[in-house]
């Protein structure tokens, strides 16, 4: 019988997490998912395809949906959802080489931290530029570009992200 009609598998050779990591208790890694030098708190579920820089910091009770990059320099807070393919950036005007022409190395580029706090939800296919802060209980509709903070709260959309509404009372309060 081949693996792939096998009704159980070692799915750990799918998944890459460095001796760097620190993971929380049950966390849960689908495969191919590839996480070095990060933190992972407590019951937070990280999707395949997903990957997450050193640096990064994720929260407890979190999912992080499929085809994800978090970058180093990103903090999530607790019960933070990550739709699918969300992108964050760190870097405000990256560049491939320096200006002799060399590759550009760590030291060559500023990383600018990006903060989404508690219960806030991403929508899948957002992008959310290095800087921002995303408030507690704040929606990030899919597709957007979020150039700059979003308040507590509110829902914003549409590149770049704008302002929509604020979302109910009964979704801004997180436990």
């Amino acid at each position: 019988m081949s693996e792939l009609q096998c009704d159980y598998y070692d799915i750990s050779r799918f998944i890459r997490v460095a001796p760097t990591v620190m993971l929380g208790q049950n966390v849960i890694i689908h495969g191919f998912a590839n996480l070095y030098g990060c933190r992972v708190g407590d019951g937070t579920r990280i999707g395949p395809f997903v990957e997450i820089q050193a640096g990064a910091t994720i929260g407890a009770r979190c999912k992080v949906s499929s085809h994800t990059f978090i970058c180093s320099g990103v903090t999530i807070e607790d019960e933070v959802f990550v739709g699918h393919g969300v992108m964050f950036t760190n870097d405000p005007d990256p560049r491939a080489t320096s200006p002799d022409g060399s590759l550009q190395t760590a030291l060559d580029w500023e990383q600018v931290p990006t903060l989404v706090c508690r219960g806030a939800s991403i929508g899948s296919g957002a992008v959310i530029l290095c800087g921002v802060t995303i408030g507690a209980g704040a929606l990030v509709g899919a597709g957007a570009v979020v150039t700059r903070d979003v308040e507590p709260g509110a829902v914003v959309a549409g590149c770049p992200a704008r302002w929509m509404r604020s979302r109910d009372r009964a979704s801004q309060e997180v436990s």
